[in-house]
């Protein structure tokens, strides 16, 4: 089957920046868009930043000028450099990537672990 590994949370001051990852690996014949969410306790999971096969990329109000999502094809790795953190940014982060596992085969949505992003006051 197909895995997303995410790395890179942590706990940061205010102010700090921390980079994001997230690889697929396994049964992988192709990945369309890949993105970020976010959730916090108690409440929805929500859109932080999309990147899709053809280049554009999406995000979220809260978020835009302070966070860049970019892509590795090669890699099959999606990456989240977030700068100038706020404490309202603490959350776990998932990624999400659309996999097709054969030739002309389904695109199917898969989601990381999710990791967890800690910004102190």
């Amino acid at each position: 089957q197909v895995q997303l590994v995410e790395s890179g949370g942590g706990l940061v001051q205010a102010g700090g920046s921390l980079r994001l990852s997230c690889a697929a690996s396994g049964r992988v014949f192709s990945v369309g868009a890949m993105g970020w969410y976010r959730q916090e306790p108690g409440k929805q999971r929500e859109l932080v930043a999309t990147f899709t096969t053809g280049g554009s990329t999406h995000y979220a109000d809260s978020v835009k000028g302070r966070f860049t999502i970019s892509r590795d094809n090669a890699k099959n790795t999606v990456y989240l450099q977030m700068n100038s953190l706020k404490p309202e940014d603490t959350a776990v982060y998932y990624c999400n990537a659309e996999v097709r596992l054969a030739p002309m085969g389904p695109m199917t949505l898969y989601w990381g672990q999710g990791t967890q992003v800690t910004v102190s006051s």
